[in-house]
């Protein structure tokens, strides 16, 4: 099962989006946006980048876990990922965002 956008509307008034893999996981999250359209134009954007292996950053957190910004072309932050306890999940979950990026379903869940 492909991958899919789900857009929504945060209590906060802002646009958000994720990317779910096939199974239905959150593999990439994306910041606010205060209109919905640049939250479609961030899909776009993780569409895009999400096959270039330099756009995305490899992190450590404070607490030892490991995550992975996806930038874009100007080194903004498009989404950030889940934590994760090893460099081989972080990996996986680039992997999966790589694999997922592409697809064109969008569900739109935000009034």
């Amino acid at each position: 099962m492909a991958g899919k956008y789900v857009v929504s509307k945060q209590s906060n008034g802002q646009f958000h989006f994720v990317l779910k893999a096939g199974n239905g996981q959150v593999i990439l999250s994306s910041e606010g946006y205060k209109q919905k359209i640049s939250a479609l134009e961030g899909i776009e954007s993780v569409r895009k980048n999400s096959q270039i292996d330099a756009r995305y950053e490899r992190k450590s957190a404070a607490d030892g876990r490991l995550y992975f910004l996806l930038t874009a072309s100007n080194g903004q932050p498009i989404g950030n990922s889940q934590m994760y306890k090893d460099a081989s999940g972080r990996d996986g979950g680039i992997a999966s965002v790589k694999e997922n990026g592409p697809s064109l379903k969008v569900e739109d869940t935000a009034p």
